[in-house]
């Protein structure tokens, strides 16, 4: 008798998602990466609005 080799686990199958892609928060919603800081640093705000400022604010 020959006996049949064990069958492999197979990965699940992707299932379709329908829910609604708008309720989900998306990275653009939040306000990381847009200059929030979580500390604030005086000096390095003055050095930065320094160097920042256009040259006929002198």
């Amino acid at each position: 008798m020959s006996s049949a080799p064990a069958p492999e686990p197979r990965e699940p199958k992707p299932r379709l998602v329908f829910d609604d892609p708008l309720d989900q928060q998306s990275s653009d919603d939040t306000d990381r990466g847009w200059g929030e800081r979580s500390e604030p640093d005086t000096a390095g705000d003055l050095r930065r609005f320094l160097d920042e400022k256009p040259p006929h604010h002198l």
